[in-house]
């Protein structure tokens, strides 16, 4: 089974990679999810901030990994050649895939300014999301205190995404056939 993992600042564009992912019938494991089920059981509303803090919690009290952790029985459970993980956010988890799956495992940074993510955060319209350029700075603090800089370092892989959506999503559908053809 080969493991590709995508990582990158709020609003880079995993979720849109991942929705090709989707398309083309790979499995599929968004670890942001993972958190919103643990706010929900929490009973708080999806708020960014409540987003964060359940997170920033989870880390605290399993490690830095815990999501990472709570991911692997959804990426056995997948039964496929080939699993796409949406959401790393820090080096802890990368490290965890690592030694969880060793070679199979590879992560790709989507990449993509500041600038170009917030007015991407504007049209999305998610409950979590940010309504100003300093809020983002501050998630991507937050984010960045997880550790999501080191895991950035050590990708595998960079898509830079800068173009326009379409362009995007052609880079993602080349690396996953690569990526299938080697599975």
């Amino acid at each position: 089974m080969r493991i590709i993992a995508f990582v990158g600042m709020p609003a880079s564009g995993k979720s849109e990679a991942s929705s090709v992912v989707r398309d083309m019938g790979i499995a599929y494991i968004n670890m942001g999810d993972v958190i919103r089920e643990e706010v929900k059981k929490r009973g708080l509303e999806p708020t960014d901030s409540n987003t964060g803090g359940v997170a920033t919690d989870l880390r605290e009290k399993e490690g830095m990994d815990a999501v990472a952790k709570r991911c692997v029985p959804k990426i056995n459970d997948a039964s496929s050649d080939l699993v796409v993980v949406d959401g790393v956010r820090g080096i802890a988890e990368v490290e965890f895939f690592k030694d969880e799956f060793g070679n199979d495992f590879t992560l790709v940074f989507i990449d993509s300014p500041i600038e170009l993510r917030f007015e991407r955060i504007s049209s999305r319209g998610r409950s979590d999301d940010m309504s100003d350029l300093d809020a983002l700075r501050v998630r991507d603090e937050r984010e960045l205190g997880w550790g999501l800089g080191k895991a950035i370092e050590v990708a595998d892989i960079v898509i830079e995404n800068i173009d326009d959506l379409d362009e995007f999503k052609n880079k993602i559908r080349e690396l996953m056939e690569r990526s299938h053809d080697r599975s």
